[in-house]
């Protein structure tokens, strides 16, 4: 297993052209929000946005519109309800905040049937394929599960140590050719074949949206063309050292997770 360090980040992340614009950088869909939970589709996009992905559009209920608009002028909108051509983009990220209900199994079932790019499911999407195990077997190549313990149990069974759950993880993302980012104090991220135990972070990040942000790096990774692998390394890296730069301003008990956002800069600018 290797351990991430400043040093592992620098031969993975890529220096943004000085000539390059907006079409360089790919454009991302976010599945997200739902009636009771558009901030999760809020922050998913925001932290999208600032991990350098050059569009991004979320995929939201068309009565919640004005959630978006005001809070995030910078993405664009598209309605769960409409029929909607996704051929113009190349990263996607289904589940924060999605739901459960019949309509987010069906947007999931679209997704997994019809995407060929891989994806990043988190959250609602998880506890959807956590109903639908036969669907796990259908995921496009190299997609990225965030679980973190509890949703990790609901697919593969209940674990007792964190352990036996790498282990399992190690076990599933060859299986299903993909790659889990099993999220804890020290986030565990296996392809099967190469497995990370991450270095940054502080307990300021459990608290609600934080898998949200982490979702919406790691998409905004993949739409800037990284392999999916590094995507998930550099995207849970750069999280975990935005909160560890938010305790320059804030202590673990007051950071809210727009504070780690509004710090990924200062985390891009130490690499």
């Amino acid at each position: 297993m290797t351990i991430l360090n400043l040093n592992t980040i620098k031969t993975i992340f890529k220096k943004r052209p000085t000539n390059s614009h907006k079409g360089n950088h790919g454009h991302a869909l976010i599945i997200a929000g739902c009636k009771s939970k558009m901030g999760a589709a809020i922050i998913t996009s925001k932290s999208a946005l600032r991990a350098g992905a050059g569009l991004v559009t979320v995929n939201i209920p068309k009565k919640e519109r004005l959630a978006v608009f005001s809070a995030l002028p910078e993405a664009m909108i598209e309605f769960r309800e409409e029929n909607n051509n996704w051929d113009k983009y190349n990263a996607f990220a289904i589940g924060p905040g999605l739901g459960t209900d019949k309509q987010a199994e069906r947007k999931v079932a679209f997704v997994v049937q019809n995407i060929k790019h891989p994806i990043v499911f988190d959250a609602d999407a998880l506890n959807v394929l956590a109903m639908k195990q036969d669907w796990l077997t259908k995921l496009p190549q190299k997609s990225i599960l965030t679980p973190h313990e509890k949703e990790f149990d609901r697919l593969f069974g209940i674990h007792f140590s964190a352990e036996k759950r790498q282990q399992k993880a190690i076990e599933k993302a060859t299986e299903l050719n993909c790659i889990i980012v099993l999220k804890s104090h020290k986030t565990f991220i296996t392809n099967g074949k190469q497995s990370f135990q991450n270095t940054t972070g502080n307990s300021g990040l459990a608290k609600g949206g934080s898998g949200d942000a982490l979702t919406g790096i790691i998409t905004a990774f993949l739409a800037q063309d990284y392999e999916p692998i590094n995507a998930a390394i550099l995207g849970v890296y750069f999280h975990g050292l935005a909160a560890d730069i938010t305790l320059e301003t804030q202590s673990e008990e007051s950071m809210l997770i727009t504070d780690v956002i509004d710090n990924l800069g200062k985390a891009f600018q130490k690499i």
